[in-house]
């Protein structure tokens, strides 16, 4: 089929070591413009032997980059993030083109990703080991934090370019390589991001660009040359990536969906709470995130104040082409989505998940692309699938609490705990619950944009491992003991 790339959009291709590959073994993909649903690149896949040659080349470039100055390494990551943030319009128009973010709120995905580099290379030649007591005269006793060697970072497709600052930044400030996969519907960011990547001198080898499916994903991680699998994705595809990394018993990092709670109480500012459950929990990437608060627990007292509220903005949403300056939400990023959208949406439409309050079905005159209307439940009922499952789409299901012992157990009634939310101007209610949330992060009165020095991952089918921080660097470290006798 014939396609027409946009000038946004890298060639599509595998970077391997020195080597630029226009095919794969994994064969081709279609990527549609999600704005349209129409063919725009043809994305060669990797296969097994792409896999073996790029953990192939980047075996071969560790040596030299893990005994590189600690300089040298720490000019290039600083690098990068420059030539990030010059780049910030490129990655703007490529996500419109990846997934149909809309250009106007694609910008700070690249100022993020810049972030984290610039973090981790500040980390560089900062992280020692230390001097173990020992009987004095008897013996030296130090700990040496080494890089594990090969990483496998495998990205998904919303959200790429702060993905690969979670992930690579600190791999690289540690002295690993990486082969880097990133999905077949969105291999543009990546492979852009290994064009500038190589443009601030880093080494052939140490980033290995290979996008692919599922074939590819499982060479990847069952591959005995790969010292550690980073994933970032859904419970389903995480249990097979366990499942591969068994057979090496290959450590893993999971960070996966969510379920967030978003709790108002009346002590707080419900202008903002209401803005930010339709800025975060619809908005931002049409609802395709894993930390969105996508279940907003309102207090029974201000609940029809904040209903109301969250509704008639919901409804003033523009929705459209994504190249329109006044649009704030985009198509979904394929036809699978838009398709497990309206089908978790038609399963609650008998009422009795909850009532519907706006939206519900596709757009009037956007039937040629893959938008899905801003979508509210009310009164929705804590054990259906509404307030249960990922939809990953912009899809807000509310529910009903009337003290903080049930505004908890609610929050915590998922299978999910990667993030939660809680609006309140009381100190001690703030706390209380901070520590009562069973999640990997609590936000209070604010959504965080993934700061590169904090931890961020999850608890329970949320995942494992953490990213940012001191805590995502020694992720890609190990510990080695050196004990000296002195007698």
């Amino acid at each position: 089929m014939q396609s027409t790339l946009p000038d946004s959009l890298p060639n599509p291709r595998l970077i391997i070591g020195t080597d630029e590959l226009t095919s794969g073994s994994g064969g081709t993909y279609e990527h549609h413009y999600p704005a349209s649903g129409e063919v725009q690149a043809l994305v060669p896949l990797a296969g097994a032997g792409e896999v073996d040659a790029a953990v192939a080349a980047a075996r071969a470039a560790f040596p030299a980059w893990r005994d590189l100055d600690l300089n040298r390494r720490r000019d290039i990551l600083q690098t990068i993030a420059g030539k990030i943030l010059a780049d910030q319009q490129r990655f703007s128009a490529i996500a419109t083109y990846e997934m149909g973010t809309p250009n106007l709120l694609a910008g700070p995905a690249a100022q993020i990703a810049a972030d984290w580099f610039s973090y981790y290379a500040g980390w560089i030649g900062k992280s020692g080991g230390e001097v173990i007591p020992v009987p004095a005269g008897d013996a030296f006793d130090y700990v040496r934090d080494e890089p594990l060697g090969v990483i496998a970072t495998v990205i998904p497709w919303n959200g790429p370019l702060v993905s690969i600052g979670m992930k690579i930044a600190p791999a690289l400030a540690a002295g690993n390589c990486v082969v880097l996969k990133p999905p077949e519907n969105a291999p543009f960011t990546a492979l852009r991001f290994a064009e500038i990547a190589a443009e601030a001198g880093l080494p052939p080898g140490v980033l290995n660009m290979i996008p692919g499916d599922g074939q590819a994903g499982a060479a990847l991680c069952t591959h005995p040359g790969v010292d550690k699998i980073t994933f970032t994705g859904g419970g389903e595809t995480a249990r097979k990536v366990l499942a591969a990394a068994a057979q090496t018993l290959t450590p893993v990092v999971l960070e996966l969906g969510g379920k967030s709670a978003n709790i108002v109480f009346p002590d707080a500012d419900l202008d903002a709470a209401a803005t930010m459950a339709i800025g975060a929990g619809l908005v931002t990437l049409s609802g395709q995130g894993c930390m969105l608060p996508t279940r907003l627990l309102v207090h029974t007292d201000v609940y029809e104040d904040v209903v109301s509220r969250v509704v008639g903005g919901a409804k003033l949403l523009s929705v459209g082409d994504p190249w329109e300056p006044t649009t704030v939400m985009g198509p979904l990023a394929t036809a699978e989505q838009l398709q497990r959208v309206s089908q978790a949406v038609a399963g609650a439409a008998d009422g009795k998940a909850g009532q519907l309050l706006c939206g519900g079905a596709q757009p009037d005159g956007l039937v040629n692309g893959y938008y899905y209307s801003p979508t509210v439940f009310g009164d929705v009922d804590p054990a259906s699938d509404l307030a249960q499952k990922e939809i990953f789409g912009p899809v807000l299901s509310i529910l009903r609490f009337g003290s903080e012992e049930e505004a908890v157990e609610l929050a915590n009634n998922t299978q999910y705990g990667l993030a939660a939310y809680l609006h309140t101007r009381d100190l001690r209610r703030a706390h209380v619950l901070a520590a009562a949330l069973d999640s990997g992060g609590v936000a209070v009165n604010g959504f965080p944009i993934v700061p590169s020095g904090a931890p961020f991952g999850g608890v329970k089918q949320s995942g494992f491992g953490r990213e940012g921080g001191i805590w995502g660097l020694r992720e890609f470290q190990r510990t080695k003991n050196v004990y000296i006798g002195l007698q």
